[in-house]
């Protein structure tokens, strides 16, 4: 009996979300192998793990991947550097007519939360993974906004300290501008705010994740239901995805002030919707408290089968396993 047929990818950055994802490629998939890893840091603890492992590497960023020699084979590229850096490598990479599935918050590409709107993007040359945050937090807004006008989506993401890499860190402003316009975008709400915080605590402390949004009218139960079962889409693809406690659903009173949130027209909001969010790491890479690696990557891999599968087949395949 043979095997089906795998695409090759490359992964560009060797850091901390480059090499997690490695890992889930390597032990997770099974329609994608690695190709290549890419770097500029000869000294990288992921190029290093990749020529252990027997994969082609390279420090010498995009031109050395596209010199490899088996470069013409490799379908699907994953850009884990920085914003900045994704414009200049996916001007590089046009001409080769490869996918690219970017992790960083340049948003070049449209935005995808495979729970919520990867369906609509399976033609799409280059993909937009939003930010850690965003792949927490946008499906619960989409899910409210499924039941009940959101005027106001506000997300706060808290990781470690530690699981914070350099190029999270180059990217903070870009990671509140590209989040809060993805709480648009995907989920659906008039208005999006987002927040991080790299919180120094030791021990480490496991990815959290609040959602706010302020809504129209609109039934308690459905949105606590649509909530719920959103959650449990995304946990099919990111195990350690979990509510902490149920949806809470709370009044707002008529002299509480919002014109600052949604401004001062009509309709008021009626409901104030909060839902606490742990996100635990599979450890492929770092320890279990780096949810922040393991959602942006268990979403970026579950995007780049799907476009792969459409690419060699034409046809969109399953959203969801």
């Amino acid at each position: 009996m043979t095997s089906a047929p795998t695409t090759k990818v490359a992964i560009i950055g060797s850091g901390n979300i480059g090499s997690d994802l490695m890992m889930k490629v390597i032990r997770l998939s099974e329609t994608l192998e690695m190709g290549a890893m890419v770097g500029i840091d000869p000294d990288s603890d992921g190029l290093a793990r990749a020529q252990r492992l027997g994969i082609p590497t390279t420090a010498e960023g995009v031109d050395g991947l596209v010199a490899l020699p088996d470069f013409d084979e490799i379908g699907v590229v994953f850009d884990a550097t920085s914003a900045r850096a994704h414009v200049a490598n996916a001007t590089k990479l046009e001409p080769y007519d490869k996918i690219l599935v970017d992790l960083t918050p340049a948003a070049i590409g449209p935005f995808v939360v495979p729970a919520v709107n990867l369906g609509q993007h399976v033609a799409a040359r280059n993909v937009n993974m939003v930010t850690c945050g965003g792949q927490a937090t946008i499906p619960v807004v989409a899910a409210v906004a499924q039941v009940a006008p959101v005027r106001y989506a506000e997300i706060v993401a808290s990781i470690a300290s530690r699981s914070a890499g350099a190029g999270t860190r180059a990217n903070i402003d870009e990671f509140t501008e590209t989040t809060a316009k993805a709480i648009e975008v995907v989920g659906g709400a008039d208005r999006g705010k987002a927040i991080i915080v790299l919180n120094p605590a030791e021990p480490p402390m496991i990815m959290r994740d609040t959602v706010l949004c302020l809504v129209d009218d609109g039934d308690p139960e459905a949105i606590r239901a649509a909530v719920t079962a959103m959650a449990e889409q995304v946990a099919r693809y990111v195990p350690g995805y979990r509510m902490k406690q149920q949806v809470q659903v709370t009044p707002i009173a008529d002299d509480e002030p919002l014109d600052t949130l949604i401004g001062a027209g009509p309709p008021r909001p009626r409901w104030k919707v909060s839902v606490y969010l742990e996100v635990e790491g599979a450890a492929h890479y770092l320890p279990a408290y780096a949810g922040n690696l393991d959602i942006m990557t268990s979403a970026a891999l579950r995007t780049a089968e799907l476009l792969a599968a459409h690419a060699g087949t034409g046809e969109a395949a399953e959203v969801l396993p």
